[in-house]
């Protein structure tokens, strides 16, 4: 498994994986009477398809069976992609609509429901590692190997600003709540802040030792959250560039940041197999002259959750508040 995403409702979970492959589980079924053993799951298949005047042209094949010798799980596979599968996104809109970024440095929209691919946008020369529904639904930013983050719309297969700057490859991008910029990191230990109007990087952030991985933009549009290949988690102040805190405990790479609803809490993820709670809440009641002297301040942590062998790839509040974290289960041998 390369990536994880979960809808905004918490109601669907996409996993990307190496196999060019995404699967999708519907979570209201977790946990209910496990299915008959004849019991399928749903594969189907969709072939690359260019824009056409519609943009909603592709084939599906047949069912596949899975089964298990213990209990089945019902999915539906999506298959299209001819490199692994390393972000999707949901819309925020309509979760019946799936963003996939992919080594073969395309990106697909597919319709979840139908099981089929509406439109193959391909610019990026290199892989692509992230994409991110605009909180409106109707744009879409990615990262790429190439150096370059671009801002898309659905209903066009060119980009519509591509954001060059970085010195190395970008890993993630996210968007700002008023959706007039997105932000991005990369193995150059820096962040940038991007104007989506022009295209122009209007803000450096530069404080991480080790390449950036993770990134998070508050929704309250206050605060961006990094983290690192090191483990440590920089919260920034976007009015100033300043970073408030760090936010220092993990002892493995960050992969996942995601702040609550009210902006309060951040939730760090990492491969150290632990998610972490940290208070927001304080550095927004920081007067403005004592944030800019807070540099080594440490904000609280409020908790720590260890889990069973598994890193964490992926958190998500959802329209409730509630915190879903997702990774692969690591199976390890007995002693």
């Amino acid at each position: 498994m390369t990536s994880v995403s979960v809808a905004p409702d918490g109601a669907l979970l996409a996993a990307g994986f190496n196999d060019s492959s995404i699967k999708i589980w519907d979570m209201r079924s977790v946990g209910s009477t496990p299915l008959p053993q004849t019991a399928l799951s749903l594969d189907t298949s969709a072939a690359a398809e260019a824009p056409s005047a519609a943009g909603q042209q592709a084939a599906s094949g047949l069912p596949t069976a899975h089964h298990s010798s213990s209990t089945t799980t019902r999915y539906r596979a999506l298959r299209g992609h001819s490199g692994a599968v390393h972000a999707c996104s949901f819309s925020p809109a309509d979760d019946r609509f799936l963003l996939s970024a992919s080594a073969d440095a395309s990106v697909r929209l597919w319709h979840v429901e139908m099981g089929t691919c509406l439109v193959a946008y391909r610019a990026h020369c290199y892989p692509v590692w992230d994409v991110q529904h605009s909180p409106v639904g109707h744009y879409f930013a990615t990262a790429s190997y190439d150096r370059t983050a671009r801002v898309w719309s659905m209903e066009r297969s060119y980009p519509l600003r591509i954001m060059a700057g970085h010195l190395s490859d970008v890993h993630a991008v996210r968007w700002h709540a008023n959706c007039n910029y997105i932000a991005t990191c990369s193995s150059d230990k820096t962040l940038r802040l991007w104007d989506v109007q022009t295209g122009e990087c209007c803000r450096v952030f530069a404080a991480h030792r080790s390449p950036v991985y993770a990134l998070a933009t508050s929704p309250d549009g206050r605060f961006l959250a990094s983290g690192d290949e090191g483990g440590a988690v920089l919260l920034w102040d976007l009015g100033t560039g300043r970073c408030i805190a760090p936010l220092l405990g993990h002892t493995g790479c960050v992969w996942s940041l995601a702040f609550s609803g009210e902006s309060a809490v951040l939730a760090s993820g990492a491969a150290d197999d632990t998610v972490r709670l940290w208070d927001v809440a304080a550095a927004s009641k920081l007067a403005p002259n004592e944030a800019k002297t807070s540099v080594g301040r440490r904000l609280r942590l409020l908790k720590t959750f260890p889990t069973k062998s598994t890193p964490i790839s992926a958190l998500q509040f959802t329209r409730r508040n509630l915190l879903m974290a997702a990774g692969a289960f690591s199976h390890s041998d007995p002693p």
